[in-house]
């Protein structure tokens, strides 16, 4: 189980997160909710120890050190792969430093993605590099899976194939934690979702007790943000309207 209790971030004397409490067993698809700034892309670097916090972040009961931070991977459209290394040199690495690495899901994903293996990352497009960030995450072993926008430069295509094909490799013990802002387009591959706004957790429901209450992914989230639908309307009237 990874649990933050009463974890707080700020920047500046700005607070980032307030008081985040939070359990995410294993073997569940999360996805995590927000505005931009809503404090997604923070609360994951927490997890991972990127960034100093107020709080505990446990991991089995463990705080996340070294001897099990291998347990937890990261794939993030601001990119941790050695640019200057090729897919070969990655696999190689991974497989000397992570003893759950799989070669075999590597080699599966790098030819569904039709990534080319001896080629400098440097060379690879963007939407290739962020392919490729998320085959090393889902590589590695781990069983929580931390996912920061991953898909962004990738056609609709390649997003569906992507969803289609994660959800038939998962194993049973693996989590998958997701930010994105695609909400339309996950809402049927999570089973858990999270709101967060201005640091705060604002919303947390199972997908399948929304669907028993006769409700949809998008309208619970556009009603716990208080979502104003003549929004738009009231700000054309107002720009266009005569003085």
């Amino acid at each position: 189980m990874l649990e933050l209790h009463n974890v707080s971030k700020s920047y500046t004397g700005k607070k980032a997160l307030q008081n985040i409490n939070l359990q995410i067993p294993q073997g569940e698809i999360i996805g995590l909710f927000g505005e931009n700034s809503a404090g997604k892309t923070t609360m994951m670097k927490c997890i991972l120890g990127l960034l100093r916090y107020s709080g505990k972040i446990t991991l089995d009961g463990e705080p996340i050190t070294h001897k099990n931070i291998a347990r937890i991977s990261f794939a993030t459209c601001e990119h941790s792969f050695f640019p200057g290394l090729s897919p070969k040199g990655h696999k190689e690495f991974y497989g000397e430093h992570f003893p759950k690495f799989s070669e075999k899901r590597f080699d599966s994903l790098m030819k569904f993605f039709e990534l080319p293996m001896n080629k400098s990352l440097s060379s690879f497009s963007t939407g290739q590099k962020n392919q490729f960030e998320v085959i090393l995450a889902l590589s590695q072993g781990a069983d929580y899976i931390l996912m920061d926008e991953p898909f962004a430069g990738n056609d609709i295509f390649n997003r569906e194939d992507f969803y289609k094909v994660l959800l038939g490799i998962l194993e049973p013990n693996e989590t998958v934690f997701l930010s994105t802002h695609l909400i339309e387009e996950v809402a049927d591959f999570i089973g858990r979702a999270i709101l967060i706004h201005k640091g705060e957790i604002i919303g947390d429901v199972s997908v399948m007790d929304l669907e028993e209450e006769g409700k949809d992914l998008v309208s619970y989230i556009k009603e716990t943000y208080h979502y104003r639908s003549d929004r738009v309307s009231k700000a054309l009237e107002e720009l266009t309207g005569e003085e």
